[in-house]
């Protein structure tokens, strides 16, 4: 049997963010910057996994290196995230599981992580800089200067206004 403390945290909320498994071959998900529980990569990656069990993630990946950043961070795994997913209703249940679970983090603790996470690039990995060059001069980022997260909105941005045009 699960047992999830964050049902009784919810229940003194007003107001919750409930969770929608998005078509991602029609919408982006959260932008990686945005931050549940303290956690950045979280949102998003709730929407990828949500988007995977319904067979709607399109060019997305669940359980991706992204994603592993947080799991590896926290101790758990993708297939763990995943089921709390399926059974939680909303955001701030799985960031209260995420607070709970796993390996145990401060809130300096993970404010450190997330901001370090925020602010660091793949192009500064020599496997991967001549992939993030490329990908950057695409949506016309500077390299030198842009961090993952910079990229990944900027590909999100593009990929969907090329839908809507």
């Amino acid at each position: 049997m699960k047992i999830f403390p964050s049902r009784l945290i919810r229940k003194n909320k007003i107001m919750n963010d409930t969770i929608i498994a998005h078509d991602l071959a029609r919408q982006a998900p959260h932008s990686p910057r945005e931050r549940l529980a303290g956690f950045v990569i979280a949102k998003r990656t709730i929407d990828k996994c949500r988007a995977s069990v319904a067979g709607t993630l399109g060019e997305y990946h669940y359980d991706c290196p992204l994603d592993n950043q947080l799991f590896s961070f926290k101790g758990i795994t993708g297939e763990q995230f995943k089921s709390v997913v399926q059974d939680m209703e909303n955001y701030e249940d799985v960031g209260s599981w995420l607070l709970a679970y796993g390996t145990a983090k401060t809130a300096a603790e993970i404010k450190t992580w997330s901001d370090a996470t925020e602010a660091a690039s793949i192009g500064s990995d020599p496997a991967k800089s001549a992939f993030f060059a490329e990908a950057c001069a695409k949506l016309k980022l500077d390299p030198a200067k842009a961090t993952t997260f910079d990229w990944l909105e900027a590909d999100d941005r593009a990929s969907f206004l090329r839908l809507t045009a």
